[in-house]
């Protein structure tokens, strides 16, 4: 019988967002199978397959199509001890429908944040596809609130893992409040990384800086770096939030107050899009260093945040 939870967080985080090769991949590396045995195991449970065609499907060469590859797929499982369907929905998702690339459920940023329309403009001012090659893995973001109500910055470490090959750097957005002045907000690439164009659409608040990576990273590699925005420019904050184009990964928010200017209230909340009524509000409440936080495990496409009163 498979078991319920693989032992390693990786491979669990695997199993949930992709790509396939990575999950069978690192499934193989946890039970210390090799691929002989992996074979006479399929063998004795009526199944025919290759060493070389296993050696494929795991460095991503090739990707199991075919019903008997399919039907082979759902034995390895077995094999590994895995959840039942956990490889199999990464090459077939509910619905029968494959999916187009090797990457986790991915929503357009143009439904999480508003305006869209400014968004478009500065990713093509800095010639960014919609896709940049990558999908979050972990996020740890904190934000600072002054004391005139003001938020003035966001520090993010952020981990990524690539989904196609030649991926070296990534485009940070950042929306502020009602009043900002893109021209007063600085950019600070603070760990693994280096700032590169960095463009503001006055009208809309917003700012897109490029973050470049010293490396090319290849589909499966990840890679961790640090960032900072620095703001204050814009009136009385009353709320962050963060949109997810990719399903899967942990996120992290933390929202510090000054001691001048607590909020009366707190709460979190969730969006499936820019335009939709709220959901899942959870009331929060400030702890000893005036700050409240959210954890997600498993985020899905949309938007998550904290909102707060001032009273």
């Amino acid at each position: 019988m498979a078991q319920s939870t693989p032992r390693s967080a990786e491979l669990a985080q695997l199993l949930r967002t992709g790509p396939f090769h990575l999950a069978l991949r690192s499934a193989l590396t946890e039970r210390g199978l090799a691929l002989t045995r992996v074979q006479h195991k399929l063998a004795q449970r009526g199944i025919t397959i290759g060493v070389t065609s296993l050696s494929y499907w795991q460095q991503g060469a090739r990707r199991p199509q075919r019903p008997e590859s399919l039907r082979a797929v759902r034995a390895l499982e077995e094999v590994l001890e895995l959840p039942a369907y956990s490889l199999h929905r990464l090459l077939v998702p509910e619905g029968g429908a494959r999916p187009e690339a090797e990457r986790p459920p991915a929503r357009s940023y143009r439904s999480l944040m508003a305006p869209a329309t400014a968004l478009q403009q500065l990713f093509g001012e800095l010639e960014a596809p919609a896709d940049g090659g990558l999908h979050t893995v972990g996020h740890h973001e904190r934000v600072r609130i002054g004391p005139e109500r003001r938020l003035l910055a966001r520090e993010s470490l952020q981990v990524v893992r690539a989904h196609r090959d030649g991926v070296d750097r990534y485009v940070a957005i950042h929306r502020g409040d009602p009043g900002c002045d893109p021209s007063r907000v600085r950019v600070r690439a603070a760990e693994n990384c280096r700032l590169g164009r960095v463009r503001g659409h006055a009208e809309a608040g917003v700012v897109v800086a490029e973050l470049l990576f010293d490396a090319r990273l290849r589909a499966g590699d990840t890679h961790v770096f640090g960032y900072v925005f620095e703001d204050g420019s814009g009136g009385p904050s009353t709320e962050y939030l963060r949109g997810f184009s990719f399903a899967g990964g942990q996120y992290v928010l933390q929202v510090r107050f000054d001691e001048a200017a607590l909020p009366v209230r707190c709460a979190r909340f969730a969006q499936t899009s820019a335009g939709a009524p709220r959901s899942g509000r959870q009331e929060l409440t400030l702890n000893g260093h005036r700050a409240v936080h959210l954890v997600e495990q498993g985020v899905r496409p949309g938007i998550l945040g904290i909102a707060w009163d001032w009273g």
